[in-house]
């Protein structure tokens, strides 16, 4: 018998697998979490400045505003909104 068996070898060979399994699955977890912040986080940026990340000037997620924003046309008078 080449190879030596007992309780604290047996034991330890045990304890070795059980710790690498933990820390492959760790850094795996891990690697997965960064790779998809990564990944959310380029696309965030892509719409939020598409002509310095590549991304093109018509974003889906741009909505149609008027040639003057910020200024609201009154289609009719103030007065004949609160009359019946």
């Amino acid at each position: 018998m080449s190879k030596i068996s007992g309780v604290f070898t047996n034991w330890g060979e045990a304890y070795g697998r059980l710790v690498e399994t933990y820390i492959d699955g760790t850094w795996w977890t891990v690697g997965d979490y960064l790779e998809n912040v990564g990944k959310g986080t380029k696309r965030l940026l892509v719409n939020a400045y598409p002509f310095i990340y590549g991304g093109s000037s018509s974003s889906p997620f741009r909505g149609s505003s008027p040639e003057a924003s910020g200024f609201a046309k009154p289609t009719k008078e103030v007065e004949s909104r609160f009359k019946d």
